[in-house]
């Protein structure tokens, strides 16, 4: 992995291609985004610079040619530990047994097949088959990180141990590295990388040096989607609109569903204002009909047009993210609205998407937000 790999985030990666140029390696760092965010991407970059055979004091990015980064980026140096969460499956059914190392393989494919960079918990447990169960950080990867920082590196400059999601990590196994993570072994790098700051033990957050990734503009995702997936400029900006500066989110809608959301949240919300229940109904029998992911991609698309409909009534177009037939759609979309009810159907949208999660049934789902939203759409 290079920075030349990762979309955008140019300050960012001046940022930590800096203090690498100027010697200043923090023993101890925090790589920080939301799922979809590029901390993850960022990590493994900046841990193949920092022990590539040919960096300079000039260099900006790792060479990409030497054994060290072949093998960087295969994720397959022996100085580059890993550790994230994990559960019981099929393969490892005793709880004792499943650590970050008995699921290697699986870890590697997941993220070398590119989703897994930009990914969630709920996508690495789908990819190990743990979809139902809480995935951890139990207290025995304590144990293993001492063990593995006690030995010398083998090949590279730095001694790579990356943990993802640190808040997951049981309170045993963080206590157990404190010391460690504090006065690590010489030429040793502690990266953790995370999504939320708020679920970290106080005492794992004082010892690391916070490096705090933005979400992708809108510019930088249309311009994954273009040449990741060769989309239409004009499509992909609807996509980057709704995956909200996740190159994640904008994978999964990149399979199409959400570029017909548009018109069937179009037809629907002319549906509710005509009140007409009859066809509502039909509607709902098509939305059950639906994929999950066609679904919540719809529940997603409303909430993404209520939001810039709320921006255009308060501030006009000049903050709007849309273009051509989207911003359309939201001048006459939001003669409907006031604040009163804007904000009572996005939490109707927020529930649906909530009801679908958990597997509800999406006819009835449907059904019900048509009608509640039919009805505030006369709420003066």
């Amino acid at each position: 992995m290079q920075f030349a790999d990762i979309i955008g985030l140019t300050e960012i990666k001046q940022t930590l291609v800096r203090a690498v140029q100027t010697g200043h390696v923090a023993h101890a760092q925090l790589f920080l985004s939301k799922p979809g965010g590029g901390a993850l991407a960022l990590a493994l970059a900046y841990a193949t610079l920092v022990n590539c055979e040919n960096l300079t004091p000039e260099s900006t990015d790792a060479c990409g040619t030497c054994p060290t980064c072949h093998k960087f980026k295969k994720l397959i140096h022996p100085d580059l530990h890993f550790v994230f969460p994990t559960a019981t499956t099929k393969k490892v059914a005793k709880r004792e047994d499943a650590v970050s190392r008995a699921f290697l393989v699986e870890w590697r494919a997941f993220l070398l097949q590119g989703g897994g960079l930009y990914a969630g918990l709920p996508d690495w447990a789908a990819a190990v088959g743990a979809e139902n169960k809480q995935c951890i950080i139990p207290v025995a990867e304590g144990r293993n990180i001492i063990r593995d920082l006690s030995l010398k590196a083998f090949e590279a400059n730095y001694k790579i141990m990356l943990i993802w999601l640190p808040e997951l990590m049981n309170a045993n196994a963080a206590n157990a590295i404190l010391k460690v993570l504090e006065e690590p072994p010489d030429q040793t790098l502690f990266l953790m990388v995370s999504q939320s700051l708020d679920s970290l033990l106080p005492t794992v957050l004082s010892r690391t040096q916070l490096v705090a990734v933005r979400p992708f503009t809108d510019r930088e995702v249309k311009q994954f989607l273009v040449g990741a997936f060769g989309l239409p400029e004009a499509h992909a900006h609807s996509l980057a609109v709704l995956a909200d500066g996740s190159l994640g989110e904008a994978r999964r809608l990149s399979n199409g569903a959400a570029d017909t959301s548009q018109g069937r949240f179009r037809d629907w919300m002319r549906l509710c204002f005509r009140m007409d229940v009859g066809t509502l109904v039909k509607e709902a029998d098509k939305f059950n009909a639906l994929d999950k992911e066609e679904q919540k991609g719809l529940l997603l698309y409303g909430l993404t047009t209520l939001r810039e409909s709320l921006i255009y009534l308060h501030a006009g177009e000049a903050l709007l993210r849309l273009e051509a037939e989207s911003l359309e759609f939201v001048r006459n979309f939001s003669k409907v609205l006031n604040d009163r009810n804007a904000s009572s159907i996005a939490q109707k949208f927020n529930e649906a998407h909530a009801h679908i999660e958990r597997n509800a049934s999406p006819k009835m789902v449907f059904l019900d937000l048509s009608l509640q939203v039919a009805q505030l759409f006369r709420v003066k």
